[in-house]
């Protein structure tokens, strides 16, 4: 089995795997305050708690966007499994073509770029993950990184408009009934929710301009289910 593990900065996602399906998923805030022993007893309470036999997982595998929590998470992984991770780098091989990828691409991005080529290996494909950051990341069907485009993720600018205005409230982001709020919740549900369907689908149809091709679209990432509805063009 496989533990999979994918450091974000605002969430560590953390699954087991057996090739097929995800069989247990767990999100853990991400928090630089907390030392490797407390990261040891989180991971270790998640496999108890969901009868996880460890001496299952012969294989782990860890995506990092947050550098400073990488050997310790390493380090958890080896002293769990008794498996040396593999830690995804420009230099995993990817069947993507290691020229075109940009030297600032993280390995979030190139983990999306990998599996969007698997899974589409004869079309040109962007994967649209919605986290932190909004990423839109195009790879053609030679395995080619056309490019990345980044705008702030949709929590991100709700977390923005609330912190910087004195009578806006939080919001749980949900589809909204109505483009035109009659409250502030609806108002902001209406603006990013909207707002942001636009932006994927206008992104979308520029980049199929510019390149020429027709592309399949997958969509991932923490509000990925929420919105998905609103944009006609994701196919998975």
């Amino acid at each position: 089995m496989l533990a999979a593990i994918d450091i974000g900065n605002t969430n560590i996602v953390f699954a087991i795997g057996d090739g097929k399906n995800w069989n247990h998923t767990f999100r853990i805030y991400t928090d630089s305050r907390k030392t490797s022993d407390e990261y040891m007893v989180i991971f270790t309470s998640l496999l108890k708690e969901s009868n996880i036999d460890p001496s299952l997982v012969n294989k782990v595998a860890i995506s990092s966007v947050v550098p400073f929590l990488n050997r310790s998470i390493e380090k958890i992984m080896k002293g769990l499994f008794k498996v040396e991770p593999v830690v995804v780098t420009h230099s995993v091989k990817t069947n993507l073509v290691r020229e075109s990828i940009p030297p600032e691409l993280g390995s979030d991005l190139l983990c999306n770029a990998a599996y969007a080529h698997h899974r589409f290996p004869d079309r040109a494909v962007m994967t649209v993950d919605f986290g932190t950051a909004l990423t839109f990341t195009t790879v053609d069907s030679t395995g080619e990184i056309k490019g990345v485009s980044i705008a702030p993720g949709l929590v991100t600018a709700v977390n923005s408009l609330f912190g910087s205005t004195a009578q806006l409230p939080q919001v749980e982001l949900k589809v909204p009934h109505s483009v035109l709020g009659l409250d502030s919740q609806e108002a902001i549900r209406s603006g990013i929710m909207l707002g942001y369907a636009g932006l994927v689908d206008s992104i979308i149809g520029r980049t199929e301009e510019e390149i020429g091709k027709k592309l399949a679209v997958i969509a991932t990432g923490g509000l990925s289910r929420t919105i998905s509805p609103l944009i006609g063009r994701i196919d998975i």
